[in-house]
């Protein structure tokens, strides 16, 4: 009778460790059991500062900081060159909205950030009124701007036949927010009133400025974003990140 219970003991203990062994999503990633948008939401939210640091053992790099490494922004009338860059924040932004209709195949997200983007800039050409030539340090922080993501999903099957989410499109809206403070060195080489002077001008007119040039910047941060959740998703199963049966598809 013991050596029964033994092999017993020992095939369950077995069964535990061999589906923790199984299991690819961190712990901070808890499955609701429906798509009601308060679970959803409060998942999402609890997952993000985790998350946003990256998990190199599913080769999920981190977004907060995510590396800039060389961005260069053609616009009309001036070039830029924006290099040796991080941007931080994503790690507190706040979840005010999240939708999942599986059927239909969309998911929607919606946050509100904080985001500081500090880095090395070139730029040669002429910004609205001014000629500009410079080369220095510019720092960009963005208070309180809205991000709306519509993101078209798909269903796959692994090598193993275990059912993944995709990403296969997505379109997004962004609202600058209250405020962007600009701090840039040495608009105008050799002119620091001048380039003091601009810099006022950029931080007065903030929003026509950076309609002006933000938007592939925007691009940039958001494709960052979108690359690394289709990362996370390739690596950890559907079944891992929600309890709801997931529909037919072929």
């Amino acid at each position: 009778m013991c050596d029964r219970r033994l092999v017993l003991l020992l095939a369950v203990a077995a069964a535990v460790v061999g589906d923790c062994a199984a299991k690819l999503a961190p712990d901070f990633i808890v499955p609701c059991n429906n798509t009601d948008p308060a679970c959803l939401v409060k998942a999402t939210q609890n997952a993000i500062p985790e998350f946003s640091k990256g998990i190199p053992g599913l080769g999920v790099p981190s977004l907060d900081p995510f590396i800039i490494d060389n961005l260069p922004i053609q616009l009309p009338g001036v070039k830029v060159t924006f290099s040796d860059g991080k941007a931080t924040g994503l790690r507190k932004c706040e979840v005010r909205n999240v939708e999942a209709y599986l059927e239909k195949n969309i998911f929607k997200l919606e946050v509100k950030c904080n985001i500081t983007i500090k880095g090395k800039y070139t730029a040669v050409g002429r910004l609205l009124l001014f000629p500009i030539n410079g080369e220095g340090d510019a720092k960009i922080k963005i208070v309180n701007s809205i991000i709306k993501l519509d993101i078209k999903t798909k269903y796959y099957k692994d090598e193993e036949g275990r059912d993944h989410f995709g990403i296969k499109s997505y379109k997004y809206t962004f609202d600058y927010g209250e405020r962007i403070f600009y701090v840039i060195t040495n608009l105008f080489k050799g002119n620091p009133e001048l380039s003091n002077t601009v810099l006022q001008f950029l931080n007065e007119n903030w929003r026509t400025v950076t309609e002006e040039f933000g938007k592939p910047v925007v691009d940039y941060a958001i494709n960052v974003t979108i690359e690394t959740a289709r990362k996370f998703f390739s690596a950890v199963p559907y079944d891992e990140l929600l309890h709801v049966p997931i529909p037919p598809y072929s």
